[in-house]
């Protein structure tokens, strides 16, 4: 299923109810965890990772969608550098989260820093708003986790970041893969 382009406030974007539960998300991006060069263990450390970072107030499946869209699932992505020069490493590609460039068959704690360091960071993003459990605030906070700043009219107004973040995550959110 190919993407779907969404732009505009926070409103012109899937509601809640066409989201994919957890586990369905899951085993759709699997296969593409696994082509990165992850092991079986790693991706279900990333599972495990997901479950516990949730205890932080975020949604799994959200959490999971961050991890697609910043490193396909890919514990050994490299770290690069957000528009401002800092770098932002490990599968969320967060500032201060730990990473393991080049690197599979992690151990339960290092990928389990990574999740944890990109659920906080976006936890924040949450709290920087209304830190309410809704489509509306999730898709503003994913604005803010990526680009720092919200054109509340246009999320798809990237100010320097990625323009389609929102709108990809949206589709992830719904099941949707891009390969």
């Amino acid at each position: 299923m190919s993407f779907q382009s969404y732009s505009g406030p926070a409103s012109s974007f899937p509601p809640k109810s066409s989201w994919k539960d957890f586990s369905t998300l899951f085993e759709i991006n699997k296969p593409t965890m696994l082509k990165t060069g992850d092991t079986g263990e790693d991706v279900g450390r990333i599972y495990n990772a997901i479950n516990d970072a949730a205890k932080l107030g975020v949604e799994e499946r959200v959490i999971l969608c961050i991890i697609m869209q910043e490193s396909r699932g890919n514990v050994g992505v490299g770290t690069p550098n957000d528009q401002d020069g800092h770098p932002t490493g490990g599968l969320m590609q967060a500032e201060e989260s730990p990473a393991f460039p080049g690197q599979h068959g992690l151990s339960q704690q290092q990928i389990s820093s990574m999740v944890q360091a990109g659920t906080k960071h976006f936890k924040g993003n949450l709290q920087q708003l209304d830190n309410a459990d809704t489509a509306s605030t999730i898709y503003r906070a994913l604005r803010l986790y990526n680009s720092g700043s919200i054109n509340e009219s246009n999320l798809s107004d990237g100010k320097g970041a990625t323009p389609s973040y929102v709108s990809d995550i949206a589709n992830r959110l719904q099941g949707r893969t891009n390969g």
